[in-house]
């Protein structure tokens, strides 16, 4: 089959590979920057079976208008896997906020080998060791599924804007919505339209699918236990997370999922925050609550400072915020970023960032521990770990 795939930048290029490996003839476009593949006006010249484009390319490009419709990465990465052997069991993970956490707490509950594929590492189980560091993109998942495969063990994948749908359950973490695709797509729709294709889906509350599992129809949450009843396993856990907000949704999911798999949640009792997601340790008389990760803003922050008041005993409190300059496509904006601080009232605030004195998430660590002999300091800067 003589296949197009646009886009090299966001998995494109692995997507293209794996088709080739498969005895395709395969073309591949950088349709955003020109500087790989072979140019849209020689492609545009060309005759083609099938094309494929990520969720988030504009309907409208001239090579979609040419070729089109095309599948998309997910559905083409669905096709690979369609003609192999998969891990199982495989489960997929989506969303806006709350993958890395949501794959992690699941990858902690199940039994055996297995590989965590997540936008922190791709990790061997039960040693977790690191096995490399890549994108999210659904072509990354294929290098995952074949090492999961390859050691007989379980995958656990996070996923960008959407999932293959191979897998024997898909999660979905959160029910944002914003435009893609020029703004002529919908995220959550796309989503739900990949979601869909799946045999057993799991979600999160504020968000509906026929024939879907409901987290919140398992799971509850009250103080420090989450109690947990589906699928015939019923039981609880106390773990002081369960008193975030932000960690509400994660441990359902997780908790909800694994009883869908025939697995007891009880172990998230023992589950400890991720660096960068409300991690809380000590340094001497300090208290550092580490909530700098990509998806930082001012719900997050505020959740982060009432929780280190919590675990401080309302000791005096430096704030480190901002962002750390070209770091992320949605930034933490100069009004939110001041409405965050007026809102939390700290002793004393770093801000990080482009013009200030601290450029770096470390370079603002380190200035607040200068002027922070006790207490507590909260890292509140939006980056990628």
């Amino acid at each position: 089959m003589r296949i197009l795939v646009l886009d090299t930048i966001h998995g494109g290029a692995e997507l293209a590979g794996a088709l080739r490996g498969a005895g395709h003839q395969v073309d591949e476009v950088d349709v955003y920057r020109g500087q790989a593949g072979i140019p849209i006006e020689e492609a545009l010249g060309r005759t083609y079976d099938l094309v494929t484009a990520p969720v988030h390319l504009d309907p409208d490009h001239p090579l979609l208008r040419r070729h089109g419709p095309a599948v998309s990465h997910h559905e083409m990465v669905k096709r690979i896997f369609d003609d192999g052997r998969l891990p199982h069991p495989f489960i997929e993970i989506t969303g806006t906020r709350g993958k890395t956490t949501t794959a992690h707490a699941l990858a902690s509950l199940l039994p055996g080998p297995g590989i965590l594929h997540t936008s922190t590492g791709t990790y061997r189980y039960p040693e977790r060791e690191v096995l490399w560091k890549k994108s999210i993109t659904p072509a990354s998942l294929i290098a995952a599924a074949r090492e999961a495969e390859r050691i007989g063990g379980w995958l656990v994948a996070e996923e960008s804007l959407g999932v293959t749908a191979a897998g024997d359950v898909v999660v979905l973490t959160s029910p944002e919505d914003y435009p893609v695709a020029a703004g002529k797509k919908r995220a959550i729709a796309e989503k739900c339209r990949l979601l869909a294709r799946a045999r057993t889906v799991v979600l999160p509350p504020g968000i509906d699918l026929p024939g879907a599992v409901a987290a919140d129809s398992m799971v509850s949450f009250e103080g420090q236990t989450c109690r947990y009843s589906g699928n015939g396993i019923s039981g609880s856990f106390e773990n002081p997370l369960c008193t975030l907000p932000g960690y509400w949704t994660p441990l359902a999911l997780a908790a909800a999922t694994a009883c869908v798999l025939g697995v007891d949640p009880s172990p998230l009792r023992r589950f400890a925050a991720l660096p960068g997601r409300m991690a809380a340790r000590r340094e001497g008389e300090i208290l550092i609550i580490d909530n700098a990760n990509s998806g930082t803003n001012m719900m997050t922050t505020v959740e982060a400072a009432r929780y280190a008041r919590e675990l401080s005993g309302d000791a005096p409190l430096t704030l480190v915020i901002g962002e750390e300059a070209q770091a992320i496509c949605e930034g933490f904006s100069r009004n939110d970023i001041l409405r965050t601080v007026s809102t939390i009232a700290p002793a004393e605030t770093i801000y990080v960032g482009e013009g200030h004195p601290a450029a770096t998430l470390e370079e603002g660590l380190k200035a607040a521990k200068k002027i922070t002999p006790a207490g507590a300091i909260v890292l509140a800067v939006k980056t990628w770990r």
